[in-house]
Order: C-alpha cells, then sequence, then structure tokens
C-alpha cells in the first residue's frame, strides 16, 4: 500500500483523521509491546539488527549491506537474516539469487545474497540456527526490530532524515510500528540517512548515540542523452525520481508503484508503450529489477544506492560495538 499523506503531517498537526484512527493506533501499540515482552533467543555469535520504528524504506538495507562488507574486510563470515516480505517461502531458507525469484523470497533478501549469505524466514532465531551452523560468525538482521524470536546485541533504528517519525503517530493512525520511546527503548543507536530535516535528535535521549550518513545513487548503467522514464514500486518512488534530477538525468515520465510491487504484464507493457512513445529508455532502482522477470530486466537500466558516512570513523565504531560483543 501507498503511505496515506496525513501520515507524514507534523507531529504537532497530525489532522482530523490522524485523531480519528489514534484508538487503532494504540491498540496496534499495545499488540507490539505484548508481542515483545519475551526477550527472544541470544544467539552465541554477535547479532546486529537494523531496523526501524516506522514503515517502510528509512535505509535498513543499505546500511545492512554496508555494515557486512567491512565486516567481510575484517575476515568475519556475516551472513544476513530477513523476514522475506513479499515472498512465499517464509519457513527458513538460504537464498539462492539463481535458483530464487523476488516471489519465492522478496526482493531485498536477492540483493542481500549478492555479499553473503542470506536466511529468509519469519523465525529469525530459527534462520540464526541455520546460518550459525553453516558457518557464519556474525549475523545482521535486515529489519526486526519487533521481531521476538531472536535477540540482537546491538539494535539500530535508522531514520530518513527528512521523513522522520512523521506525524508520530502508531498506525493506522500514522506510519510507526509502535510508539518512539518504545523503540528507542531498545535501541544502541540511531543512524540518520540525510540531513536532518525533521528534527530527529531531538527525539533522543542524551547518551544515545547518533550515527549520520546519506544515500547516493550510482546512475553509471543510465545513458546520457536519450529521455528517461523512471519507474518504482519502493516506499518513497519520489526520492528516486528527485534523485535522478539532481543527477542531471530529469525523467519526462516517472511511474511510480507501491513498495514491493509484483509487477504484471499489464504494468510491463504500459511502460514498454510509454517508452516507445517517446524513443525514451526504462530506468529504475535494483531493488525493483530484482522483481522483473529477466526478459524484463535486460531491457531496463538500473540505479544502484551507496551509503555514505559523514564521518569516516562512524561505522568502525558501529563494527567494534557489534562484533567485539561475544568475542573472546
Amino acid at each position: 500500500m501507498r503511505a496515506p499523506a496525513f501520515w507524514w503531517r507534523p507531529p504537532s498537526q497530525p489532522g482530523a483523521r490522524a485523531r480519528l484512527l489514534a484508538p487503532l493506533g494504540w491498540l496496534y501499540g499495545a499488540a507490539t509491546a505484548y508481542r515483545m515482552r519475551g526477550a527472544g533467543w541470544s544467539a552465541p555469535v554477535p547479532v546486529l539488527c537494523c531496523g526501524n520504528i516506522g514503515a517502510g524504506g528509512a535505509g535498513k538495507t543499505p546500511l545492512a549491506l554496508d555494515l557486512a562488507q567491512r565486516a567481510i574486510a575484517r575476515g568475519r563470515r556475516p551472513a544476513f537474516l530477513s523476514r522475506g516480505y513479499g515472498g512465499r517461502m517464509t519457513q527458513g531458507i538460504r537464498v539462492d539469487p539463481a535458483r530464487h525469484t523476488a516471489r519465492d523470497v522478496g526482493d531485498e533478501p536477492l540483493l542481500l545474497a549478492r555479499i553473503a549469505p542470506c536466511h529468509v524466514g519469519a523465525n529469525r532465531a530459527r534462520a540464526a540456527r541455520q546460518a550459525i551452523a553453516e558457518g557464519a560468525d556474525c549475523l545482521i538482521m535486515d529489519d526486526g526490530l519487533q521481531n521476538p524470536t531472536l535477540c540482537p546485541d546491538i539494535a539500530l533504528v535508522v531514520v530518513n532524515g527528512r521523513t522522520g517519525f512523521g506525524n508520530g503517530r502508531v498506525l493506522p493512525a500514522g506510519p510507526l510500528r509502535e510508539p518512539v520511546p518504545a523503540g528507542l527503548a531498545r535501541a544502541q543507536g540511531v543512524v540518520v540517512i540525510g540531513p536532518d530535516e525533521y528534527g530527529v535528535t531531538r527525539w533522543l535521549e542524551p547518551g544515545l548515540p547518533c550515527f549520520t550518513a546519506t544515500l547516493r545513487q550510482d546512475v553509471s548503467d543510465v545513458p546520457r542523452g536519450r529521455p528517461v522514464i523512471a519507474f518504482a514500486g519502493i516506499a518513497h518512488p519520489a526520492r528516486f525520481f528527485d534523485g535522478l534530477a539532481r543527477a542531471g538525468i530529469p525523467p519526462v515520465r516517472c511511474v511510480g508503484f507501491a513498495d514491493h510491487h509484483p509487477y504484471t504484464p499489464a504494468d510491463w507493457q504500459h511502460l514498454r508503450t510509454l517508452a516507445t512513445r517517446q524513443d525514451a529508455c526504462l530506468v529504475t532502482t535494483l531493488k525493483d529489477a530484482v522483481r522483473l522477470p529477466a526478459s524484463w530486466r535486460r531491457q531496463v537500466h538500473t540505479v544502484g544506492l551507496a551509503l555514505a558516512w559523514n564521518d569516516a570513523a562512524m561505522p568502525e565504531r558501529i563494527l567494534d560495538l557489534w562484533l567485539d560483543r561475544k568475542d573472546g
């Protein structure tokens, strides 16, 4: 589903719909608190959670990929744990990009599995045991702050600096999975992606480490000098479209879909028709590309994302906190 506009109103002015839905938000928050009342399984290897308090994209997967690559550079053997949102295989499986599709395991696990083994399962503890049995000496949960089955040693709350915590209300009154104080109470740090226009730091308790970074688009695959039709089925398609324009590639047409949208032949025909009419090339995100059949994927140009830390010492500090937890 697409996030309604009132979710992003200022917390001091949530609007009538948010107030009307507030009782349901209280119930949702209470259900999350009840589900999280247990401690979860404590793995024998260090576990890092890249999670968030709000629904939708904040930059968790790019953060998880960045930290995994840094762990590999230190000689470690990380594995990813993912719920596999949108996939039908939820009972615990190691992702094989050569065999599985996004309909099998979800889109993000296919991206993660390019870097390190990725195990998909609704029960993160079961997936963790499988990963450890196969040789992982440290684990990264891509999302999972609200998953009660596995206890992370380090939990990072990832927040987009522009949208922050939205109107500050819990689903469906706002974008939050739980109240901000409850989520932050389980965190050992916060990672703010992009300029803090929202004022995320005002919500943080003194002493909670706050790390900052930006996401940079890799547009090297996009041809210059041709019209571009951009399409994306991510949490915030406008961020992708705006990024192309800032990179000097303003799309002549932007087509947005819901997050994790499963592309259909009708969708593809529509996009191809638009491109043919304007002699344009089709451009999308890597996350969208993995949801396309191979024959379609070969006809689009993809844009990747890379995390750039505002201070080179920040990720090394995170790795020290994470990897040293159970060493020795």
